[in-house]
This record gives structure tokens, C-alpha cells and sequence, in this order.
């Protein structure tokens, strides 16, 4: 196996932050809630759809969303293991996203067919999978672990490595992450409320979608 990440694998990673700045962690409790949940979100403007292993219905959503939204990013998050993310490449994940890291997970990752954006929380994690030739991360959790601050700090010793935060972010938090230079996209649950999703009103998931890019200030946009 590679000791270290390809050119272009750093570039499929790239890729996927790239086509949206905003990235909705999404949980499906009910099967049949993924389809017009996930086509609310695109309707909206968000065309990265992260599905989480939360619970037990996300690779067959991965599988449905796959086939029935070709113009959509489609990938896994929550992968905490090797079968956990071979199982989600199998299912169709065109990234996998997970919440910290193992050195397991950073070898696999190296190779696998779907690119990995590695979750850390610390420099130390983080250097970790640089050494491994990672420069793209998800922050987790991002506000508890020091939110816009620690990303400015992050960004003196590593100027090349980009972010993803996840985690405590709202709506009207989103921009100030993005005005940074070393974030490129940001996720959150505040995408996807349950009450809406639980009542089948897709029309103010697709509007909070709308909502949400409307108010990025520094013109990243999908």
C-alpha cells in the first residue's frame, strides 16, 4: 500500500468542497424521508449530500440517492472503521467523512475508491494525516474545539492545508468560517431541522437551504 496520498486524490477531495460551501450532515430516521429530503436540498441550491451511519438506513439511502440524483455529490459520514468505510464505498459513496481518525482509517483512505476527508479535532491528529500527505480535514467539533480562532492558528504553521468544520455551526455562523482562507466548505445539521423533516414540509428545508447560501458574504458559492 502508498505511505502517502496522491496528487490526485488531494484534487477528488478538492473537487467535492469545491462544488458547495455548504454541506448538510443528514441522518435518515424513516426510508422514505431520503429521496424528497434529499431533492429539497438540491432544489435549494445544495448539491453535496452528506449521509450519515447514524443510524441504520443510511447505505441504502447512499444506494437510492446515488441512482435517483445523478447531478448530486452523494457521500458517507459518521465511517468510524475499514468495513464500515468499504461498505459505504460499495453502496456508491463518492466520499466518506469521518468524525476522527485512526491510523487504519488514514491508510485505507490512501487507496480506496472514495476520498477521504479526514475528521480531527487537534494539530497533532492533523499532522498525523499530513505526514501521510492529507491537506484537506474535516474540523470536529468545530466550536467546542475552538471554532474560527483555532482555524486562524491552524492556518500559521500549515498555510497549505484547507478545512471543512462541522459541528456547532448555524446558519449565521456559517460566513465567518468561510471568510477564513483555509476553510472551503462548512456542514451542519441546521440544514436538515427533524421537525420539518418529520412533518414532510420540504419546502422550508429547500428555503433554509436558499437562506443559508444567500447569507455568504465572500462569494463562495455553489
Amino acid at each position: 500500500m502508498s505511505s502517502s496520498i496522491t496528487d490526485a486524490r488531494r484534487a477528488q477531495v478538492q473537487a467535492v468542497l469545491d462544488a458547495c460551501p455548504l454541506i448538510p450532515v443528514i441522518a435518515i430516521h424513516r426510508p422514505e424521508h431520503a429521496l424528497p429530503l434529499a431533492r429539497a436540498l438540491v432544489e435549494g441550491g445544495i448539491n453535496i449530500l452528506e449521509i450519515t451511519l447514524r443510524t441504520p438506513f443510511g447505505l441504502d439511502a447512499i444506494r437510492e440517492l446515488r441512482k435517483e440524483l445523478p447531478e448530486a455529490w452523494v457521500g458517507a459520514g459518521t465511517v468510524t472503521s475499514v468495513d464500515q468505510y468499504r461498505a459505504v464505498e460499495e453502496a456508491g459513496a463518492q466520499f466518506v467523512i469521518t468524525p476522527g481518525t485512526t491510523d487504519s482509517l488514514f491508510d485505507y483512505g490512501l487507496t480506496a475508491s472514495a476520498p477521504l476527508l479526514p475528521g480531527v479535532a487537534t494539530l497533532s491528529e492533523m499532522m498525523r494525516g499530513y505526514q501521510r500527505g492529507y491537506r484537506h480535514f474535516k474540523f470536529f467539533p468545530a466550536e467546542v474545539a475552538g471554532g474560527v480562532s483555532a482555524l486562524k492558528a491552524f492556518s500559521g504553521p500549515f498555510p497549505d492545508v484547507c478545512f471543512c468544520p462541522t459541528g456547532g455551526i448555524r446558519k449565521e455562523t456559517a460566513s465567518d468560517y468561510l471568510a477564513l482562507a483555509n476553510v472551503a466548505a462548512v456542514g451542519g445539521s441546521w440544514l436538515t431541522p427533524q421537525d420539518a423533516i418529520d412533518q414532510g414540509d420540504w419546502q422550508r428545508v429547500t428555503a433554509i437551504a436558499r437562506e443559508s447560501l444567500a447569507l455568504l458574504r465572500n462569494g463562495k458559492v455553489c
